[in-house]
């Protein structure tokens, strides 16, 4: 699913990809190779840039927001890892319609 903050990305990758790498990424390896595939042409550090958001969405669907950590920081490979091995249990009675 689509946020609004999402659309800021892409919107921010069209218009400076190292940004958009810098938002997603922080300091990190990928944010180095956009700005080396940025100064080579535009596009491959746009492409990058997508890329980087694309798995940044995917890594929220799987997990939730906020429950996914970069698997290896300073790789650069856009691995997402959750931030907790167990999900948390249910609360009682959740989704139930009968209480009795």
């Amino acid at each position: 699913m689509v946020k609004s903050s999402d659309i800021v990305l892409i919107l921010v990758a069209i218009i400076f990809p190292p940004a958009a790498a810098a938002f997603v990424t922080g300091c990190s390896c990928d944010l180095i190779i956009n700005l080396l595939l940025t100064i080579l042409g535009y596009f491959p550090g746009t492409i990058h840039a997508f890329w980087l958001i694309y798995k940044k969405m995917e890594a929220e669907e799987r997990y939730g927001h906020g429950g996914f950590i970069c698997k290896s920081e300073h790789v650069g490979n856009g691995t997402y890892q959750p931030l907790h091995d167990q999900p948390y249990p249910a609360p009682a009675n959740y989704g139930a319609t009968n209480t009795a």
